[in-house]
C-alpha cells in the first residue's frame, strides 16, 4: 500500500496517542497503588528507576537501530513491549513480599521504559522524514516543521494528561490488575494500525556504524545537555513529590489527584501544540532560534523558586500550587516545544533518528535523575511542606543549569537570524 506522507504521519501519530494514554495511566496506577500499600516516596521512586535508566540506553541504541533498519521496526517493537509490560503487571498482588513486588515491578517498568522511548523516538523522527521539502522557500519549510512538531508533541502531552486522569479513575473503579489488563488489550488494537507503514521510513541509505551513536554536532550536544537539566527540573518535583504532597497536605483522593495532574498536563500539551500560534500572537513571525531557548529557560528559572517561597510563607497551599503549576506549565511547554523543533532543525533527514535518539537519551537521563531526586529530596524535608519546598529549590537550580548550557548554543544552520 502506497501511503502519502500525511497518511504516514497520521498513522504514526495515532499509535503514539494510544501509547501515550497507557503510559500516563500506568504511571498514576503505580504511584497510587504502591503508595496505598504503604511504600515510601523513595521506594516508589525506585519502582521507576529501571523505567528511566533503560530509556537512556534505548534512545541511544534505538536511534541507531532506526537508522539501519527503519523507524517502522522501532515503532512496532516499542508498542509490543508496552503490551508485554502491561500484561506482566496483571498478576501483581498486595500479598506479595515487598522485595519481590519492587523487583518484579522494576523489571516490568524497565520494559515499559524501553517501549516508551522506542515509540517516542520513532514518532518524532518520522516527522522529519515525512514533512515535504521546500527547497525554494526554506523559511516556509522550517515553519511547517515547527508546526508539525508542536502538534505531535502538544497532542501527546495532552493525552498523557488524560492518561493521568484515566489511571486514577481505573484504579478507583476497577483496581490495579484489571486496569492494566484492559490497557494492554486497547494498545493491541492500536498496534494493528501500524502494520501498513512502509519499511523504509527513517532508514539511512548508508548503514551507520557504532561510532555514529554519539552525536558530533555541537548544536545537538549542547541542546541535549540543556534538555537533561530541563527535564530533571520538571520531574524532581512533579513525578513523586507532588502527588504525595497533594494527598498529605490537601487530603485529596486518587482520582482527584489524577484528575488535577491530568488537567495540568492537558493544558501543558495545548500550549505546546499552540506554540507557533502563540509566537505569532506575540509578534514573533520567524521560527524560533537560540535566543528563544535562552529567553524561556531564564524565565522558567524563577517559577519553582517563587512557589517554594509561597509555601515557606504559608500562602494557601491550593492557591500556591495551582497558580505555580499553571505558570510553570505554560513556560515549560514553550521551552519543550522549541527544544523539540530545534533538535530537528539542527539535523538532516538522513541522520535524524541517530540525532533524535541521542537527544532523547539526554532527556531520559534528566528524567532518571529527577525521579530519584524527587523521592529522596522529598524524604529529606521531613514534612510534606518541607519536602516539597526542597524539591522546588532543586528544580530552580536545574533550570538555571539548563539556561547556562543554552548560552553556548550555535546558530541554526542557514537560520542564524531566527529567534
Amino acid at each position: 500500500m502506497n501511503l502519502s506522507p500525511l497518511q504516514q504521519y497520521g498513522i504514526v501519530t495515532a499509535n503514539y496517542w494510544a501509547f501515550t494514554l497507557t503510559d500516563g495511566a500506568l504511571r498514576m496506577l503505580v504511584v497510587f497503588h504502591f503508595h496505598e500499600l504503604g511504600y515510601s516516596t523513595l521506594e516508589i521512586a525506585f519502582l521507576f528507576l529501571f523505567y528511566e535508566f533503560f530509556g537512556v540506553v534505548t534512545n541511544l541504541y534505538g536511534g541507531w537501530i532506526g537508522a539501519r533498519y527503519g523507524l517502522r521496526l522501532t515503532l512496532w517493537v516499542g508498542t509490543l513491549l508496552q503490551i508485554l509490560a502491561l500484561l506482566m503487571l496483571v498478576p501483581v498482588a498486595a500479598s506479595w513480599p515487598k522485595l519481590l513486588s519492587v523487583a518484579y515491578v522494576m523489571v516490568a517498568q524497565a520494559i515499559s521504559g524501553i517501549a516508551k522511548d522506542l515509540n517516542k523516538m520513532s514518532a518524532k523522527s518520522a516527522i522529519k522524514t515525512v514533512v515535504p521539502e521546500t527547497p525554494h522557500d526554506e523559511q516556509k519549510g522550517q515553519k511547517q516543521l515547527f508546526k508539525w512538531v508542536a502538534i505531535l508533541t502538544g497532542s501527546k502531552n495532552a493525552l498523557k494528561g488524560v492518561g493521568f486522569f484515566l489511571g486514577g479513575v481505573l484504579l478507583t473503579a476497577f483496581g490495579f490488575n484489571t486496569a492494566v489488563g484492559g490497557m494492554a488489550a486497547g494498545l493491541g488494537l492500536a498496534f494493528v494500525m501500524t502494520l501498513v507503514l512502509p519499511g523504509e521510513i527513517g532508514r539511512m541509505k548508508q548503514k551507520p556504524g557504532f561510532n555514529a551513536l554519539f552525536s558530533k554536532s555541537t548544536g545537538i550536544n549542547i541542546l541535549s545537555l540543556a534538555r537533561f537539566f530541563l527535564f530533571g527540573a520538571r520531574d524532581v518535583w512533579f513525578v513523586v513529590a507532588l502527588p504525595v504532597f497533594l494527598e498529605a497536605s490537601l487530603g485529596w483522593n486518587f482520582w482527584e489527584i489524577g484528575g488535577f495532574l491530568g488537567l495540568w498536563v492537558i493544558g501543558y500539551g495545548f500550549v505546546q501544540g499552540g506554540a507557533p500560534a502563540l509566537r505569532r500572537l506575540w509578534g514573533q513571525t520567524t521560527t524560533p532560534g537560540v535566543g528563544a531557548v535562552q529567553f524561556w529557560s531564564a524565565l522558567l528559572t524563577a517559577i519553582p523558586a517563587l512557589i517554594a517561597v509561597a509555601l515557606w510563607r504559608e500562602v494557601d497551599v491550593a492557591t500556591a500550587i495551582t497558580a505555580g503549576l499553571t505558570a510553570f506549565g505554560v513556560v515549560f511547554a514553550m521551552n519543550s516545544s522549541i527544544h523539540s523543533y530545534m533538535v530537528l532543525a539542527y539535523t538532516d533527514s538522513e541522520s535524524v533518528s541517530l540525532n533524535v535518539g541521542f537527544y532523547y537519551m539526554a532527556n531520559a537521563a534528566g528524567r532518571l535523575i529527577g525521579t530519584l531526586l524527587s523521592g529522596a529530596v522529598f524524604m529529606l524535608g521531613r514534612t510534606a511542606s518541607g519536602g516539597m519546598q526542597a524539591c522546588l529549590w532543586v528544580s530552580s537550580l536545574l533550570v538555571l543549569l539548563s539556561w547556562l548550557s543554552s548560552l553556548r548554543l550555535p546558530p541554526l544552520p542557514r537560520l542564524s537570524e531566527a529567534r
